[in-house]
């Protein structure tokens, strides 16, 4: 059903998963020859379509079993979901930012990219020892941000209780490199990464 209009009728034969499927974009060949480029910005504009996505995380994360104490978004598109679903679930929200935009004292972590690498810090006085941390970001792909986010807030003393996403490129290795890490994942789409 990919690029198709999705009426009333045939929308009671998708599951949520289904749903929001139909709201990812692919732009071929961005940033780079060969590669399809998974891009959630529909996802966010159509206030429907936003609410299904936020709601079909918050009513995971109500459970007593799942709650965390905080919500971390990754930098930058993991702002967008840890802010509103930390919102929804009464709790606090913190950013992990790319190197050099936090103020105060910090911790860091550089972590490989295909071509260099990366820097991704917290501020040290963001969580405390013991707090559950659901760690957020729009896409897993090689695992790279994740995994600094996680190590951020592990040297801090947290306990991430789970890594979210919306978008698993799974032939990448990142999800797998993160559950052989033991930080539990649940995203709520897979997609081939070319």
């Amino acid at each position: 059903m990919q690029g198709q209009l999705l009426t009333p009728s045939s929308m009671q034969n998708l599951n949520v998963n289904q749903y929001l499927s139909q709201h990812i974009r692919t732009v071929p060949d961005w940033p780079a020859p060969g590669v399809n480029f998974r891009d959630i910005t529909p996802l966010l504009q159509n206030a429907k379509v936003f609410r299904i996505l936020i709601d079909a995380f918050v009513h995971r994360y109500m459970d007593a079993a799942m709650r965390p104490d905080i919500v971390a978004g990754l930098d930058a598109r993991g702002f967008i979901l840890g802010a509103v679903i930390a919102y929804e679930l009464n709790v606090g929200f913190i950013p992990i930012r790319k190197k050099g935009k936090l103020p105060f004292t910090t911790v860091e972590e550089t972590y490989e990219l295909e071509y260099g690498s990366a820097t991704v810090e917290l501020h040290t006085d963001a969580v405390k020892p013991g707090d559950r941390v659901l760690l957020i970001d729009d896409l897993i792909a090689t695992g790279g941000t994740m995994m600094a986010g996680m190590k951020l807030l592990e040297k801090l003393g947290a306990q991430v209780i789970e890594g979210a996403a919306i978008v698993d490129l799974p032939e990448l290795g990142g999800s797998e490199k993160l559950r052989a890490a033991g930080l539990p994942l649940f995203t709520l789409l897979n997609f081939d990464a070319h």
